[in-house]
């Protein structure tokens, strides 16, 4: 049985900013992650392509500016070298290839008893902590929508995270279903490598650029967040026109206030836009059934499909090891308190990287957790 005062599930932006926090509050820790690096989800599931959204100065991890030289929106390779810069620069070495099956709150002991498996030799591993920092985040695990009709479809399904080879589908018809950043971003990539593309749209959604958030993250520094988002909203309707012909409608909720109220965030176009405009890219609305490699659609339009790239979020796997009986995280594996309170639970147990907040709300709850931890020790 290994004692530490700390534990920190998960070795991503979160767990490494937990980490570097508490180091610098003198706090001891262990980092344990069931892959075997860091930020799996950016070295191993990001597409290539793939960019930070927001510009850097959003985008920084507590105590440690982007380089000089770093592009103001970080591509995936740049952004992977800075992590694994920031994990050096703070001694943060954690613990690879490590799967929680159980973490529970021992009343008795005031510690967290946490059951773990080494995912290489299947050796067990038990561990009791005096805090328990959930920093697995919000996409542990890739879903696939159930369809009617799914199990039939005859062509390839994958899931965004493991989308890679975009050069084989090449002359091949693909549907991309999921109208987030990544789906927009896949059909785009796959329209351009002469995939014909179609995307699904199943609901309302802010089509904006970058520099357009970045502008509304700088007004709303200064004014009300309703004004940012009616200036953004306007200058971007005159910049795409009106794409409602085209299948994409606007919500009535400004794109800034919609992610603070729901952590729905944008889409940041690539160009997608205009090869929707130019109808290289078609826009489908709900799947109602599939049959064989043929998709049924709701309007009584069909189409035939050879592949099927699901862009439809991911799920977290929280709720599979933690036993909380204060309930910190609802049956969705998601915060029960809304934010900014929703990073701390009961018995020392803490989350990070879950407000949907992106990169500063990892930092913010970085920072609360340190504070608080310190406080409890001191």
């Amino acid at each position: 049985m290994e004692e530490v005062v700390a534990l920190i599930v998960g070795a991503g932006p979160a767990g490494l900013a937990v980490a570097a926090c508490l180091s610098q509050r003198s706090i001891s820790y262990l980092v344990v992650e069931r892959e075997d690096c860091s930020a799996s989800l950016w070295c191993r599931r990001a597409y290539d392509r793939v960019k930070l959204h927001l510009a850097k100065e959003f985008c920084a991890l507590p105590h440690m500016p982007y380089p000089d030289g770093t592009p103001t929106y970080v591509p995936k390779k740049e952004f992977v070298e800075y992590l694994d810069a920031y994990a050096e620069r703070f001694a943060i070495e954690p613990r690879y290839c490590i799967s929680v099956e159980l973490a529970a709150y021992d009343e008795g002991a005031r510690r967290w008893f946490v059951a773990a498996r080494e995912t290489t030799g299947g050796t067990e591993v038990q561990l009791t902590a005096r805090f328990l920092v959930v920093a697995t985040g919000e996409n542990a695990v890739g879903i696939v929508p159930e369809i009617p009709g799914i199990e039939s479809f005859s062509g390839a399904i994958v899931h965004s995270s493991t989308y890679r080879a975009r050069d084989i589908y090449t002359g091949k018809r693909v549907l991309v279903v999921g109208c987030g950043n990544s789906g927009m971003e896949i059909a785009y990539d796959l329209a351009n490598h002469g995939a014909d593309t179609s995307i699904v749209v199943r609901s309302p959604v802010h089509i904006m650029t970058k520099g357009l958030i970045r502008l509304g993250m700088t007004l709303v520094q200064h004014v009300p967040v309703t004004i940012a988002d009616f200036l953004i909203v306007t200058i971007a309707n005159f910049t795409f026109g009106d794409l409602s012909r085209h299948g994409i409608v606007r919500p009535k909720t400004g794109p800034l206030l919609l992610k603070a109220k729901t952590g729905r965030s944008s889409v940041i176009d690539v160009g997608t836009a205009r090869l929707i405009k130019k109808g290289i890219i078609k826009v489908f609305g709900e799947i109602s059934n599939i049959i064989g490699n043929k998709v049924e659609f709701e309007g009584e339009k069909e189409h035939y499909f050879d592949a099927t790239v699901f862009a439809t979020g991911y799920k977290t796997s929280v709720n599979l090891w933690l036993k909380d009986e204060n309930c910190m995280m609802n049956s969705d594996g998601l915060p029960s308190k809304g934010y900014p309170n929703h990073w701390k639970g009961e018995n020392g147990l803490y989350c990070a990287g879950f407000a949907r907040r992106g990169l500063a709300g990892i930092s913010m709850d970085a920072k609360n957790i340190a504070d608080d931890i310190v406080s409890t020790v001191y």
